[in-house]
């Protein structure tokens, strides 16, 4: 049986490195991936302050590293207020942790007196709510890990299954063993997605995941290392080299021999900062200036060719359908890396639905898309027949009657929760029953 754990945040929660539920037992190695290993209550709120009146539980578990080594991780998992143990869809969410300070993870993030302004987990909950709201339970693993692996290739999808074996094990839930999985998630949680629709048939068969959905997932890493380097953007590329450096030898072996000592001081200020906060502080900032040689001429080498060849998803066929969405004139990801990361998945088998929409920008399209996401998750646990596996460039994704009415429904649903009123399935119909 797992430890349950109660802490209530009289002060608000602590930082995960402070907190011993993050700790794992010593003999966690020994148990199978997906096991729940220690539990406890928490209280979610809307930018930590807005309590929301949603049954919600974090489960440590046991799931495997970059190299398959025993590790564990955190996952949140959500009820719609009120729900009864029944069998129901579930929906893994990979937030867009985008970071490697603790204050970016979900786990900490959302909870009610975090501490965590400028998380983009905090900006998610809207969308997480929706789910929820069409009477789905949701998990959001924090899948980089205890050392904020932001970037890293594969573990995001060890990290995000693994998370769905202990949500389907957890009784509370009330989830049937063959539940129908939907995969999603926008930005570097997309990215996230990927990983784990790539993973899914060989590492955890036995999931039943019907569907995923990659929101700008990315697709290039090292195209939009150069393309963000200097721009008012680099943040971005900033805060991920500090997180690839904590997990490739490598690449902590090329930084420390080619870069100067601002450039060490540089990551280690990235790695403090929730996402958002790295905007202002790393815009403009060029990397060339702290090295011996160019970022481009560092990305070349030899050593730097295998880690990028390594985190740039798209080599192996996902089993279940995709939907992606992406930005045609997307500020942060270039629709023509998304282009072709899809291309990569149709060659080698996938299905893949591609909606590229020429009026949103990056974070325009995380919320203009839900209702389009929702749709089309729903459709799949109706088993309702694909969409082709097509590429269509439309002018907005918010555009048709279908989603005009579900804006509406998500606009009021956003009222409830600066409101905190409970987030229930209400009028809803009845969540799909499981295979």
């Amino acid at each position: 049986m797992p430890d349950v754990v109660q802490y209530p945040p009289a002060h608000g929660p602590l930082r995960p490195e402070d907190d011993d539920f993050y700790h794992p037992p010593e003999d966690f190695a020994q148990y199978a991936p997906g096991t729940v290993l220690r539990t406890r209550t928490a209280e979610i709120a809307f930018f930590g302050v807005i309590s929301q009146r949603i049954p919600a539980w974090q489960l440590l578990y046991r799931t495997n590293d970059l190299h398959g080594v025993p590790d564990v991780a955190v996952t949140t998992v959500l009820l719609p207020a009120g729900a009864d143990p029944v069998a129901r869809p579930l929906i893994s969410f990979q937030c867009a942790i985008d970071g490697v300070s603790s204050n970016c993870f979900p786990s900490y993030a959302l909870r009610r007196g975090a501490r965590a302004l400028g998380a983009i987990p905090q900006l998610e909950l809207p969308v997480i709510a929706e789910a929820l709201s069409r009477g789905w339970a949701v998990s959001i693993p924090d899948h980089g890990g205890m050392r904020g692996h932001f970037g890293v290739a594969r573990e995001p999808g060890y990290r995000a299954l693994d998370a769905l074996r202990a949500a389907l094990a957890f009784a509370p839930l009330g989830l049937h063993r063959g539940a129908d999985i939907g995969l999603w998630g926008y930005s570097g949680g997309g990215l996230a997605t990927a990983w784990a629709a790539e993973l899914a048939a060989g590492y955890a068969p036995e999931l039943n995941i019907v569907g995923a959905v990659a929101g700008s997932p990315v697709g290039d890493p090292r195209a939009a290392f150069l393309r963000l380097n200097g721009s008012l953007l680099s943040g971005f590329s900033t805060v991920c080299v500090a997180a690839l450096q904590r997990a490739y030898p490598e690449l902590n072996r090329v930084i420390h021999a080619h870069g100067k000592p601002e450039f060490h001081a540089l990551l280690a200020d990235a790695s403090t900062r929730t996402t958002l906060s790295l905007v202002p502080r790393f815009a403009g900032k060029n990397l060339d200036r702290y090295s011996e040689s160019s970022f481009a001429e560092l990305l070349d080498g030899t050593e730097m060719r295998h880690v990028l060849d390594d985190i740039r998803p798209g080599v192996q066929a996902p089993a279940m359908p995709l939907l992606v969405l992406q930005g045609v004139n997307d500020e942060l990801i270039a629709v023509a890396d998304v282009d072709r990361h899809v291309d990569r998945y149709r060659q080698a088998g996938a299905h893949v639905h591609y909606l590229r929409d020429r009026l949103s920008l990056h974070l325009a399209l995380l919320y203009l898309g839900t209702p389009a996401t929702m749709n089309w998750l729903a459709d799949r646990f109706d088993r309702k027949p694909l969409p082709p596996s097509v590429t269509k460039t439309i002018w907005s994704i918010a555009c048709t009657k279908r989603e005009a009415l579900g804006h509406l429904r998500f606009a009021a649903l956003l009222v409830r929760m600066l409101r905190g009123k409970p987030i229930t399935c209400g009028n809803r119909r009845s969540p799909a029953t499981a295979n």
